[in-house]
């Protein structure tokens, strides 16, 4: 396992760095591995909740090639999708798990969140109870460039929110980095609503794995660390969770004093 060049806590979170996003995501990798083979030892069945977004890329690649995992025991989620987006509509994040994840590795099921539902109300509901029929256990996370956590952005971002999947409008920072790493066109072209799961739910997994690599993400990263835990920065939510590590490359951390 490659190992972190740096690791520490800022309050409650663990942070460790690498070298390079290729060995972070390695690491990342081999530590769900074991997390999950641990897991299934000790129960029969694990529910994981997964993130899209490039900085997931290399690690559920990573992860997926190292085997040694019985994902046919495994329930899959995901955090987020577009409002109105069709499941084969090239930024739909119901395609990139079919064709990142659940073709590769036949979990036991994978609930996806119908971005055309007919009835957007009722969707939320629907998916808020197939999250609360089993625990949680483990949550892949990526940081925005606003911070946000999922889709939530810092001006719908609630630490104490009632609800465990929302609707909620996007910010024009989110809706740009959309299109900045090539989902999507232009920013007209950018849904402005989307479904995600709440900031309370992500912090009720028992485990946390939070990837933020890339110069992109220094400034969020910085704030995330040592500025206020606030929603202006809603990933600083992680600080009060013993059970999240935050890893970073070089790049990313760059900003850190």
């Amino acid at each position: 396992m490659s190992a972190a060049t740096n690791s520490f806590r800022v309050d409650d979170l663990l942070v460790q760095i690498y070298n390079s996003e290729a060995e972070m995501a390695l690491a990342v990798a081999e530590i769900t591995q074991q997390y999950l083979q641990q897991l299934l030892q000790e129960q029969d069945t694990a529910a994981v909740l997964l993130a899209t977004g490039n900085s997931q890329l290399k690690f559920l690649d990573a992860l997926i090639s190292l085997g040694g995992v019985d994902w046919s025991r495994i329930t899959l989620f995901h955090l987020d999708e577009y409002l109105g987006v069709t499941a084969d509509h090239p930024a739909s994040f119901r395609r990139y798990m079919r064709e990142r994840v659940e073709k590769r590795i036949f979990p036991h099921k994978f609930h996806y969140i119908e971005g055309d539902a007919l009835q957007p109300i009722t969707e939320c509901d629907r998916y808020t109870k197939l999250l609360q029929a089993q625990p949680i256990d483990l949550c892949c996370l990526g940081v925005g460039e606003n911070g946000h956590l999922a889709f939530n952005d810092p001006a719908v971002a609630n630490f104490q929110d009632p609800y465990n999947v929302k609707l909620v409008k996007l910010d024009v920072t989110n809706r740009q980095q959309q299109v900045n790493t090539g989902h999507f066109p232009n920013i007209d072209s950018v849904p402005q609503y989307a479904f995600t799961v709440t900031l309370p739910l992500i912090c009720a997994a028992k485990k946390i794995i939070c990837l933020a690599p890339e110069k992109r993400k220094s400034q969020t990263v910085k704030q995330m660390l040592q500025e206020s835990i606030t929603t202006n920065c809603p990933a600083s939510v992680l600080r009060k969770q013993s059970q999240a590590t935050l890893f970073l490359d070089i790049n990313s951390a760059s900003l850190l004093s």
